[in-house]
């Protein structure tokens, strides 16, 4: 069995839409970022390239390559469980925490839920938390969301 921890941050921008764990929230802003800055999806795609030990998000979809301009955050993590399964991996558990001011996120951690099944992470095998920061920092001034993630591999 491997772990690896993943975490990701990214700005609030006006003029685009805000995507966490695949799933659009209505906001008035989205996440500024070279693809389509989904820190839910990014933070799990480093911990598992991390479980994998293969560097990191960047190594895999450098923000200084054109192709991955507004790269959807989702199709990049499928390629990256697919990776894992390639060598040898399954994904066994997967836990995450979004951290954000605003919105309120836990009414769409279902349906993030099952658009990551769509990419391999069986509903059962991941949980997603959503806190807010307390007021405190950049998340508490609403200039940005985090997120964390964990995850277990087990070889096949």
């Amino acid at each position: 069995m491997r772990i690896g921890f993943g975490y990701d941050s990214h700005r609030f921008v006006r003029g685009r839409k805000l995507i966490i764990g695949g799933v659009e929230i209505p906001y008035e802003k989205g996440l500024g970022g070279h693809s389509d800055a989904d820190v839910l999806c990014h933070a799990i795609t480093d911990a598992v390239i991390g479980a994998l030990g293969l560097g990191d998000i960047g190594t895999h979809f450098p923000d200084t390559d054109a192709k991955w301009k507004d790269a959807v955050s989702i199709e990049l993590l499928k390629y990256i469980v697919e990776l894992a399964r390639m060598n040898g991996f399954q994904i066994i558990w997967v836990d995450t925490t979004i951290v954000a001011e605003r919105p309120k996120l836990s009414p769409y951690v279902s349906q993030m839920k099952e658009v990551l099944a769509g990419v391999g992470i069986a509903t059962g095998a991941i949980n997603i938390k959503a806190k807010t920061n307390e007021g405190m920092g950049f998340i508490g001034r609403g200039e940005g969301i985090a997120a964390y993630a964990v995850c277990l591999l087990g070889k096949v």
